[in-house]
């Protein structure tokens, strides 16, 4: 289990699902550019970042090529990092495909499962939701294929301007693959990371699961100590999660 102490007066901040790129680089500028500001505006009582995936609408790193667009999300990425503040990525569903870029370009770490982590004492549980608990069966079947790699070999040789074009038209068009079910609350008996925390539960206790996945901001009390705290997303709802050292709130951006 990951360690951080937070000095005095600093915050963990923690953000999910901006699906950048969709439905098209231009319509999703405004909402870029939001993002940006938001890291601004962090900055500087900012310990640490935690992006928990599909910061991207798609993301697949060809051996000398990276998607093209994205450069104010990613010169702000890289300017926080500079600085010495730590950012940590979770990969999404559809962002699966990361392979040293953030690392090598940005000094950020990508984790592809789930972490823990301590912070101030506090425990956390950590991860982009997908795939995990008793359902999301139609993403699990394709997951398969997405991370199988003779599929991934076949892809790359694909030309980027004719891989991207069609990860796109996918993502965008195909829920099944995109792996997004409607965005509608389903009953805390119903939601699968709930019930997927409430099964870790069983074999070792967390005070927070935070997952993004869901793209509804959700906060549900799972037993007298732990809490699961859905981050929502930066399309509909501009959410974001907040740790002062003692308390973790779900906060709207506004404006």
């Amino acid at each position: 289990m990951k360690n951080i102490n937070l000095p005095k007066g600093k915050k963990v901040y923690f953000a999910s699902d901006n699906h950048l790129g969709a439905p098209s680089f231009k319509a999703s500028l405004p909402r870029e550019k939001k993002f940006v500001a938001w890291l601004d505006s962090i900055k500087n009582d900012a310990a640490a970042i935690f992006l928990i995936g599909d910061l991207f609408d798609f993301w697949f790193e060809y051996k000398t090529v990276v998607p093209k667009g994205f450069t104010r999300t990613l010169g702000k990425l890289a300017e926080l990092s500079d600085a010495g503040i730590p950012i940590y990525y979770f990969v999404g569903n559809h962002d699966l495909w990361m392979n040293g870029y953030f690392e090598e370009e940005l000094n950020i770490p990508v984790f592809h499962k789930p972490e823990q982590y301590t912070i101030n004492g506090t425990t956390f549980f950590i991860g982009h939701g997908d795939g995990l608990g008793p359902h999301d069966k139609g993403y699990k079947r394709m997951k398969k294929v997405f991370i199988n790699p003779l599929a991934k070999w076949f892809f790359k040789w694909l030309h980027p301007d004719l891989g991207v074009r069609l990860a796109q038209h996918l993502s965008i068009n195909n829920k099944i693959i995109s792996g997004d079910a409607d965005a509608k609350f389903l009953g805390e008996d119903k939601e699968w990371l709930v019930l997927y925390a409430k099964r870790k539960l069983e074999q070792k206790h967390y005070d927070h699961f935070i997952f993004g996945h869901r793209h509804l901001p959700m906060e549900i009390q799972l037993n007298d100590k732990s809490r699961y705290t859905n981050l929502g997303d930066w399309i509909s709802y501009f959410t974001y999660a907040v740790f002062d050292g003692e308390k973790l709130s779900l906060e709207k951006l506004e404006g």
